[in-house]
């Protein structure tokens, strides 16, 4: 699980801004919003232009590197902030699985160009890279032994390079290279964009289709509050989902409401978070209910609490600021500063159950 994140000049981050989901109260109510001792479940709150949805491209920078997955580079456009003349943009990762800790670091100078790696396992260094200084991979993991350490020519990232390049037998190095291989950010707003996961590009409903999953997806509809029928038609050889009348059927995404498509969008991945064999293990959704009534916002919650996976959402809908769907330690606050912190750490009362949260957000409970 990711336990905490920094990052340095980039995009809005000018200052090293702190992402702490390790900082975790002992409330007595939805303690499955925590695990193993870290924020599973979490909303960020906070004004437009704050850097929320920068919080994430920063954290799924990883995937760039370290993986093959699908990334879109003209996210990361602006690479650098603009009031930071430090070429350099650098991020800090901490993981907790289990009682161990993988620290990993890196320095870019842009999406494409990575010039400084660390990574230690519990406390021990394992493997160091410096480009600008050192011709070859410092590695202390058994099984690399015999690995050519002269990166000098080539760019690839140096755990990549070793993940790639050998049979390592180090288990807290296999959960780490398999968590961030299994990171998943995505958006539904004016373009539907996704970033890790998964390789390449595909038809939301033809998926369905071939998961055999139109049944489900037409009862998970329904119960969002999207009352209507659903069947496939065959059009040009090629079967398709329709809105079923009975005696006249009209084609599903052409007439879906944008809320619709939002919401199909969102089945798409459920399918996937609900595919134990190979479900993501960390989800970040960029203001995740920007089209769903405030019901519906709360049914999405509610359907991402029943998985284990560790899940962070933007949001603007303080309707669901509610300790009956999450808890204080569970909702962040990120400012212009920027920076973010856990919502009982703005006040000195000590928060209940029976408190209101949104009431008192609203009334300034909060304001620092």
């Amino acid at each position: 699980m990711l336990n905490r994140f920094e990052v340095t000049n980039f995009k809005n981050f000018n200052e090293k801004f702190v992402f702490d989901l390790s900082q975790t109260k002992n409330y007595e109510f939805n303690s499955d919003c925590i695990k193993n001792g870290i924020v599973n479940k979490a909303l960020i709150y906070g004004l437009n232009g704050c850097g929320k949805s920068n919080l994430g491209l920063a954290i799924f920078d990883i995937i760039s590197h370290l993986t093959d997955k699908q990334k879109r580079s003209e996210y990361y456009d602006n690479y650098l902030n603009g009031q930071n003349d430090n070429k350099i943009a650098e991020f800090y990762f901490n993981f907790k699985f289990g009682d161990d800790i993988v620290e990993y670091s890196y320095s870019k100078k842009s999406s494409e160009e990575l010039i400084f790696e660390k990574l230690t396992i519990n406390g021990k260094l394992v493997v160091y890279y410096d480009r600008e200084n050192d011709k070859e991979i410092f590695i202390d993991l058994e099984g690399a032994e015999t690995l050519n350490r002269d990166l000098s020519q080539s760019k690839i990232s140096a755990i990549k390079y070793i993940n790639s390049n050998t049979k390592i037998t180090n288990s807290i190095f296999l959960q780490f290279v398999n968590f961030v291989d299994k990171m998943l950010f995505f958006k539904s707003l004016e373009e539907r964009i996704y970033i890790g996961y998964e390789i390449g590009t595909a038809d939301i409903l033809e998926d369905i289709i071939q998961k055999n999953n139109l049944k489900e997806f037409e009862i998970f509809l329904n119960e969002s509050g999207i009352k209507c029928k659903l069947k496939t038609i065959e059009i040009d050889e090629k079967k398709r989902i329709v809105f079923d009348f009975g005696k006249k059927s009209i084609n599903f995404i052409n007439n879906a409401s944008t809320g619709t498509r939002s919401l199909t969008l969102f089945y798409y991945w459920l399918q996937r978070l609900r595919d134990d064999s190979n479900k993501p293990y960390f989800v970040f959704i960029d203001e995740f209910d920007a089209f769903y009534h405030q019901n519906l916002a709360e049914i999405i919650v509610k359907e991402l609490k029943k998985n284990d996976c560790q899940v962070i959402l933007t949001t603007h809908d303080t309707s669901i600021m509610s300790n009956d769907l999450l808890r204080p330690d569970c909702y962040f606050l990120m400012d212009n500063i920027p920076k973010i912190n856990p919502l009982y750490k703005f006040t000195d009362k000590e928060l209940r159950f029976a408190h209101n949260l949104e009431k008192m957000y609203r009334a300034g409970a909060f304001d620092e």
